[in-house]
C-alpha cells in the first residue's frame, strides 16, 4: 500500500482508540443509569444515544458543523477558552465519532447490567458495601463479557466511520483523512489497485471483529 494508505489507517486506528476510551468513560456510567433508573424520562434518554443509529451520518456531521462553527455555540465556547475551532481537527473528529458511536457503547452496556439483576447487589449490601464497592467489586466484573463487546463494536465502527467524518474533518492528509475517506479518494482518483488493497484490510479487520464477537458470545454462553 501507499505512504497515504498506511497514514489514513494509523490515523483510524489511533481516532478508534481515544473514540473508545472516550466512550467507556461516558457511556459507562450512562449505560449504567439507563439500567438502574425507573426515571420517566428514561425512555426519552435512551431514545436520544439510539439516535445515530437511524439518522443518516451526513445529517449528524452537518448539525455538529454547525455546533461547533465559529457561529455555534460550541465553537463560541471553543474559542473564548482559547482552544480554537474543532472542525477540520483531529479534536472535532474525536467528537463527532463519540456521538457517532455512543449507542453500540451504550446499549451492549446497558443490556449487561440488566442482565445481573438485583440479587448480586443485595448480598453485597448486606455485606455493607458500598454504591461504588458493588459497583466495581460485584457489577463491573459480571458484566465483563459486555464490556468486551461494547469496546469491539465501538473501536471497530469508528474505524469504518465515513459520513460523520467527512462532514466534520475533511479531507486533510495526515490530520483528518482517515481509511475510509482515503478509499474514498483512491476510488475517485481511478487508482483502483490501491483501493483493493486498502479495503481488502479492511475486510479482513471487519472479519476479525467478528470472529470476536462470536468468541466473546460463545464464551459468555
Amino acid at each position: 500500500m501507499s505512504a497515504g494508505a498506511w497514514a489514513a489507517l494509523a490515523l483510524s486506528l489511533r481516532l478508534a482508540a481515544v473514540t473508545t476510551l472516550v466512550l467507556f468513560l461516558i457511556g459507562t456510567p450512562l449505560a449504567w443509569w439507563l439500567a438502574r433508573t425507573r426515571s420517566r424520562f428514561k425512555e426519552v434518554i435512551a431514545a436520544v444515544v439510539a439516535l445515530p443509529l437511524v439518522l443518516p451520518p451526513t445529517v449528524i456531521g452537518f448539525y455538529l458543523l454547525l455546533l461547533m462553527g465559529p457561529h455555534g455555540p460550541v465553537g463560541w465556547l471553543t474559542q473564548q477558552l482559547g482552544w480554537g475551532l474543532l472542525p477540520f481537527s483531529f479534536s472535532g473528529l474525536v467528537v463527532g465519532s463519540v456521538i457517532f458511536s455512543l449507542p453500540f457503547l451504550v446499549q451492549p452496556l446497558q443490556n449487561a447490567f440488566e442482565a445481573l439483576g438485583d440479587r448480586p447487589l443485595e448480598v453485597a449490601a448486606t455485606l455493607r458495601a458500598g454504591p461504588w464497592d458493588r459497583f466495581f467489586t460485584v457489577a463491573v466484573p459480571l458484566a465483563r463479557p459486555g464490556f468486551l463487546t461494547a469496546g469491539v463494536l465501538s473501536f471497530a465502527h469508528t474505524m469504518g466511520e465515513f459520513g460523520v467524518v467527512l462532514m466534520i474533518g475533511g479531507n486533510i492528509p495526515g490530520r483528518t483523512t482517515v481509511a475510509s475517506v482515503q478509499l474514498y479518494e483512491f476510488v475517485e482518483a481511478m487508482e483502483y489497485g490501491e483501493a483493493h488493497r486498502l479495503a481488502l484490510v479492511l475486510v479482513l479487520f471487519s472479519f476479525a471483529v467478528l470472529l470476536l464477537l462470536n468468541f466473546f458470545g460463545k464464551r459468555k454462553r
